[in-house]
């Protein structure tokens, strides 16, 4: 079986199948309406340098990963970016789909200046630990989140 990897920057065409890849990251999640998927699209199409990253498996939306770059005002000016929402299908798992949506994601990254590249998991699983380890990410700080509360 081919797993030639295809990977290319996400567009508005793309939502529908990419809310449907992000049901496999959070499935309880309510479902996104399309016009509020679009809004957010364009919202975020505004941020310099911010990218989606899709892999594909011939025309099938496979993996996906986020990248978010960040202004600062420290490191002599240098951003930063986040890595956010990786996924891939299950289906798709342990083929190098996410390891090369990292990389491309990284590389973006510095081609942006970025200092650094950051992201969280949620995930306790060795296996995701080690994914991102040996993609080239070291645990080396000690992450914090406050999540709002729900509203009453």
């Amino acid at each position: 079986m081919s797993h030639e990897k295809h990977i290319r920057t996400a567009n508005a065409a793309d939502l529908p199948a990419l809310l449907e890849l992000y049901r496999q990251l959070h499935p309880d999640d309510p479902v996104l309406p399309s016009d509020t998927a679009l809004q957010i699209w364009q919202q975020f199409s505004a941020f310099h340098g911010s990218k989606i990253f899709l892999g594909f498996k011939e025309t099938k939306l496979v993996a996906t990963c986020t990248l978010v770059i960040i202004p600062n005002l420290t490191r002599f000016g240098s951003p930063y970016g986040l890595v956010e929402n990786v996924v891939t299908d299950s289906a798709y798992q342990r083929l190098g789909y996410g390891r090369a949506l990292l990389k491309t994601a990284i590389e973006s990254a510095w081609e942006c200046d970025c200092y650094k590249v950051m992201l969280l998991t949620g995930s306790k699983k060795p296996e995701t630990i080690r994914f991102y380890a040996e993609s080239g990410f070291e645990q080396s700080k000690t992450g914090f989140q406050m999540r709002r509360p729900a509203t009453m």
